[in-house]
């Protein structure tokens, strides 16, 4: 299984269909927040199933602020983490995770890739395909894999 994460690409959907060109066929695509808006853009072009929440900048959106389902044997538990403080560090959002039984927190704000993998909790960003914040400033997203054996693997993406 493969599967695509984005965040923050807010309403600047150039990138995303530049990575789409390179990384389909996917069998999912899930994404952080702050979109704003052109989730339909999203939903119309993947044709596939789709995880989206609402972001800090999504205003007057539908979307859920969180959502918890499973990919393989994983709890995911995808948000884009500013109600949680994930600007001052990710230990709040690490605890909370935990305490909701996830496997893998999913979230976005930061601008900045992130693949945090501890024993007991995975915890990924996948930065932002519009105004990345890392060092270089590249355009970034991640693929997840579920292998054979059904264990997830991260690697993260540059445009």
């Amino acid at each position: 299984m493969k599967i695509l994460i984005i965040s923050d690409t807010h309403r600047r959907n150039e990138n995303f269909f530049k990575v789409w060109e390179r990384v389909t066929p996917v069998d999912m695509v899930i994404h952080c927040g702050d979109a704003e808006g052109s989730e339909f853009e999203i939903y119309e072009t993947a044709g596939c199933p789709i995880e989206i929440v609402m972001g800090n900048n999504d205003f007057f959106s539908n979307l859920p602020r969180e959502r918890e389902f499973y990919i393989g044997d994983y709890k995911i538990w995808l948000l884009h983490g500013h109600n949680y403080y994930i600007s001052a560090g990710s230990e709040t959002l690490k605890k909370e995770a935990r305490g909701r039984g996830a496997d893998i927190v999913m979230y976005g704000h930061t601008h900045r890739p992130v693949i945090d993998i501890e024993s007991d909790l995975i915890a990924v960003n996948p930065g932002s395909l519009s105004y990345p914040r890392q060092e270089g400033h590249r355009p970034s997203y991640m693929i997840m894999e579920l292998d054979k054996k059904g264990e997830a693997h991260f690697t993260i993406r540059y445009l």
